[in-house]
């Protein structure tokens, strides 16, 4: 299958007053076009950095040192497929990418949402940001097919200022004249439609009375209606991938199953090509996901598909953390891991796990193992697996 995005030896370091916080040791994973790829581990592991690293919108004193994230992608409407290592582009160049090419959802929607803008406003941003041309085109073609009423002999007028607006990517003289009541005709009829667009996203997503619901505001819903919301703003432009941050470690498990199942329908109806979820629910990768990365302490221990992992795990952490899980048919007391997790201002040299690994050897604690492959796309990083120890740069 087709690599839709390549993460290589990412590093992500935090520059903090108590020291460099090592938050991601060269991650390397990819995502396929049409799977769903979880990443899954402890908290403060490095999953959220690692997709706000891709996303380029890691925070100060955050910063991205080292790595490459390859997106394969199909570009802007009629432009020919490409490969961009987004590290390497200009901050307006991911502004056009975030929200149209690549969505997030993120783990608390009451901070993803404005509390003094209807929902019908908030889900329309995403149109009025991405796909304004576009919405042009259609207003155009309602005027010309006299669809839109009350507007009479402006239409021939509106359809010189779309064409003038067409011409002027910078948009410099709408901005200087938007005060003109012409203007400001063409801006509601944009903005309606991007209403109307908004009802469309928010009805298909199982949302009944979505014509109420986009007049409604944030605090008038509950928290899983909310958190469908935020699904229609990241689906809004048909993202080819959707990153889903702990978008359900909120909600009830009722709730989150009808999330997990629309976010499983959404993929199967291709809406979206692919989705990279975050979480530290291993119940929720098993029955959600293709495959999944295991991560410790800023590091990926082990990849592989959703059998290679929970029947057959390879890497001590990964082994240790599915016999800490409760089981229906539970006898005795819960496996712990011994030890904690390490600080990572100071973590420990080698392998990281190395102080809690009941396999540990001297190499372990010298120097940090390479990937290798264990079998056809599953992949660990443990020295029990490899007789050829290379030293990590």
């Amino acid at each position: 299958m087709a690599k839709l995005l390549e993460i290589k030896n990412l590093v992500t370091n935090f520059y903090t007053y108590e020291g460099v916080v090592k938050a991601l040791n060269r991650i390397s994973l990819d995502v396929e076009h049409g799977e769903i790829f979880g990443l899954v581990g402890e908290s403060g592991c490095g999953k959220s950095v690692t997709v706000r690293s891709l996303m380029r919108i890691i925070q100060e004193p955050g910063r991205i040192d080292g790595g490459e994230v390859i997106l394969h992608y199909d570009g802007q409407a009629g432009a020919t497929a490409q490969s961009v290592d987004l590290l390497q582009q200009s901050e307006h160049f991911m502004e056009s990418l975030r929200g149209d090419q690549i969505s997030m959802i993120f783990q608390e929607p009451n901070a993803a949402l404005n509390p003094i803008m209807s929902i019908g406003d908030q889900v329309a941003e995403s149109f009025l940001f991405h796909r304004e041309a576009e919405m042009c085109r259609k207003i155009y073609k309602d005027l010309a097919a006299g669809r839109v009423r009350g507007v009479g002999p402006l239409a021939g007028i509106l359809k010189g200022l779309y064409e003038l607006k067409a011409k002027s990517p910078h948009h410099l003289l709408f901005k200087l004249l938007g005060r003109l009541p012409i203007l400001k005709k063409w801006d509601r009829l944009l903005h309606e439609e991007a209403r109307r667009r908004s009802g469309e996203i928010i009805a298909r997503l199982g949302i009944a009375n979505a014509d109420e619901i986009i007049k409604r505001y944030p605090h008038n819903l509950s928290g899983g209606m909310k958190q469908r919301i935020v699904i229609a703003i990241a689906l809004a432009c048909s993202p080819m991938l959707l990153i889903a941050d702990e978008a359900t470690s909120n909600l009830d498990v009722t709730i989150q199953a009808q999330i997990l199942a629309l976010l499983r329908d959404l993929r199967r109806r291709k809406a979206i090509s692919s989705i990279l979820l975050i979480t530290h629910d291993l119940g929720v990768v098993a029955e959600t996901c293709d495959r999944v990365g295991v991560m410790y302490a800023g590091n990926l221990c082990e990849v592989g598909s959703i059998g290679d992992i929970f029947e057959n795990p390879k890497h001590p952490y990964t082994a240790a953390l599915l016999n800490s899980v409760p089981r229906v048919a539970q006898e005795g007391a819960l496996q712990s891991i011994e030890g904690s997790v390490p600080n990572l201002v100071s973590p420990p040299t080698g392998c990281r796990f190395h102080p809690r690994c009941p396999h540990v050897k001297e190499i372990c604690r010298q120097r940090f193992p390479e990937t290798v492959a264990v079998d056809n796309g599953h992949t660990v990083a443990c020295y029990r697996y490899t007789d050829n120890p290379r030293p990590r740069a």
